[in-house]
């Protein structure tokens, strides 16, 4: 297709980050979401089909998305549901909400209220052939604008799997605190909200062991901190 940026080869996935980059420069962004809404099926191909291609896609359209949404209607960031519900960008000619997103693609159509063990009964506009399986390392790299979010970085099909076992570990390391004596760890409270991902609390121990935030063989016992909601937009990585 020809694309109203210039590139006429431009792929979905390069026009997500041009346009998260766009997003970060403070340039203007309107080719960016026209192309991005005149994508067709085909186009979407890789999409659809290779999962680094789409982890990578749909985690720089969520970060546009969101900064869009909180430049455009900062009001509605004061009632999160209509937030996360309200259409942040169009793909292909459908209109996405930073929820059909999440947890309608990126979770596999799970649902935000069941710990990560219930199905979302909401539908978006792509079929399962979107879906992506889950990765509860998600959670360390969208940024909805709120202060306890993570930084937001700029991810491509190649590097994505090491870029997110970075933004996780470089989250994590901020946000975690293990006490030996008492064999205890506080966690963000995302891993409570969809500790399903995780594989449950024996899982999410695990996960931590991983990201060496508790020492191999430990099984503390878990705490979840709060959540600060004051909004905080435009959190990107300083090291981009």
């Amino acid at each position: 297709m020809s694309s109203t940026t210039g590139d006429t080869a431009a792929t979905p996935s390069t026009v997500a980050r041009q346009l998260l980059e766009r997003v970060r420069r403070e340039q203007p962004t309107e080719a960016h979401e026209q192309t991005l809404a005149a994508f067709d099926e085909d186009a979407l191909a890789e999409v659809r089909t290779d999962r680094r291609t789409a982890l990578a896609f749909w985690l720089n359209v969520y970060n546009a998305g969101a900064q869009l949404l909180l430049d455009r209607r900062p009001e509605l960031f004061e009632s999160r549901w209509r937030f996360f519900r309200t259409t942040a960008i169009t793909v292909a000619g459908i209109d996405v909400s930073l929820d059909d997103i999440e947890h309608g693609l990126m979770r596999n159509r799970q649902s935000k209220y069941g710990l990560g063990y219930l199905p979302r009964l909401a539908r978006c506009g792509f079929g399962p052939a979107y879906r992506l399986p889950v990765d509860p390392r998600i959670h360390f790299a969208l940024n909805c604008g709120a202060a306890s979010c993570p930084a937001i970085l700029s991810y491509d099909a190649e590097t994505v799997d090491r870029a997110l076992d970075d933004a996780t570990e470089q989250y994590l390391a901020q946000h975690v605190q293990y006490d030996a004596a008492t064999d205890r760890v506080r966690v963000p409270r995302v891993c409570l909200w969809f500790i399903g991902d995780f594989g449950g609390p024996s899982g999410l121990r695990a996960f931590l062991r991983d990201y060496g935030q508790v020492p191999r063989g430990a099984s503390p016992s878990l705490s979840f901190d709060g959540y600060d909601w004051t909004r905080v937009p435009r959190q990107f990585d300083t090291r981009e």
